[in-house]
């Protein structure tokens, strides 16, 4: 049997990005047999050239299909003929290429929460977690929680506008306790709306105060935030908006987040998620059940930003909810 190696090469040509022209045979050497699929053998003085169009394909293929079969009896190459949805695979893929930067994703749009697991396989979980975040806060089985402890002193900061919303970065030495484990602030950030909701209701919106402890494991608790008198947090931290995205502005002036919380501490807890991508589950949350005021410029001011930046509800699940008697 004569040695041949099944090819089609318009096929692969396309696949594999290789145009006749870049060839070192030219598009003679690239052109199929005018009785069907078969390229013929390379001459020797081809064969001696120093890249062989075929074995540009084989090595093209092998990377984008995985490696060639051999056969048994010849020892020859056979490249495996790409299935239909692995040319349209292939196709994307050369379409829109891969990049390092960091995923787009947003609040609304193609590129909204309904999109985000499909943005990025490491967002997945934002669309088969079983214990996603914000959720609709009913039904709480009231019992005699343990206080959260807050041990948060004036500390340095730094605001950054990060496109998704205005994020707080803290200094260490900010810490709370709860359910026995010791866990320390690393930044705020705002939402609006609220993205949790109190038996159905929303609030203006909400701040999450994100903690982390020496395991990584990460506690939010999040102060809702509703119009009435001005908060002199918010204002403080509006004071120091950066004028450019992605820019972060130290202050000149120490922050103090006890005039953050509520003065009454019962809370409600559950286990969630982050709730923006990659949405990772495994996080306590702590929601304060008193809100704080809020201006309506200090809104105001946010809107002009964010119109609109909280993620819907998700699932309950069946998951325990509970509430500080």
């Amino acid at each position: 049997m004569k040695n041949h190696r099944t090819v089609f090469l318009p096929l692969l040509l396309a696949l594999t990005g290789l145009s006749a022209e870049a060839s070192p045979h030219g598009a003679a050497a690239s052109a199929p047999a005018a009785s069907g699929t078969v390229a013929p053998q390379p001459a020797a003085s081809a064969a001696s050239a120093p890249t062989d169009l075929m074995e540009t394909l084989q090595q093209r293929l092998a990377n984008k299909l995985g490696a060639p079969r051999q056969d048994a009896s010849s020892g020859e190459l056979l490249l495996r003929v790409p299935s239909r949805a692995e040319v349209k695979q292939a196709r994307r893929g050369a379409a829109h290429p891969a990049h390092d930067g960091p995923v787009h994703w947003s609040y609304e749009g193609g590129a909204g929460p309904v999109a985000w697991a499909k943005l990025n396989p490491e967002f997945a979980r934002c669309a088969t977690g079983a214990r996603q975040s914000p959720i609709d806060i009913r039904d709480g089985i009231k019992v005699q929680l343990d206080p959260v402890e807050f041990d948060y002193k004036p500390t340095p900061f730094r605001v950054i506008d990060n496109g998704h919303t205005v994020q707080v970065n803290v200094d260490p030495g900010n810490t709370i306790s709860v359910l026995g484990r010791r866990y320390e602030l690393v930044q705020f950030h705002f939402h609006r709306p609220s993205e949790e909701r109190i038996n159905g209701k929303r609030f203006d919106m909400v701040a999450h105060l994100v903690h982390k402890d020496e395991s990584g494991r990460l506690a939010v608790v999040a102060v809702l935030l509703e119009q009435g008198g001005a908060q002199p947090v918010v204002q403080t931290v509006w004071n120091n908006l950066p004028l450019e995205k992605g820019e972060e502005q130290a202050a000149r002036t120490p922050i103090d987040l006890n005039r953050l919380l509520p003065e009454q501490r019962g809370y409600y807890t559950y286990m969630g998620s982050l709730t923006t991508p990659p949405c990772s589950e495994g996080v306590l949350w702590m929601v304060m059940k008193q809100p704080v005021g809020i201006a309506s410029e200090q809104i105001d001011i946010f809107s002009r930003l964010y119109p609109m930046n909280a993620r819907p509800v998700q699932p309950t699940g069946g998951r325990m909810i509970k509430e500080s008697n």
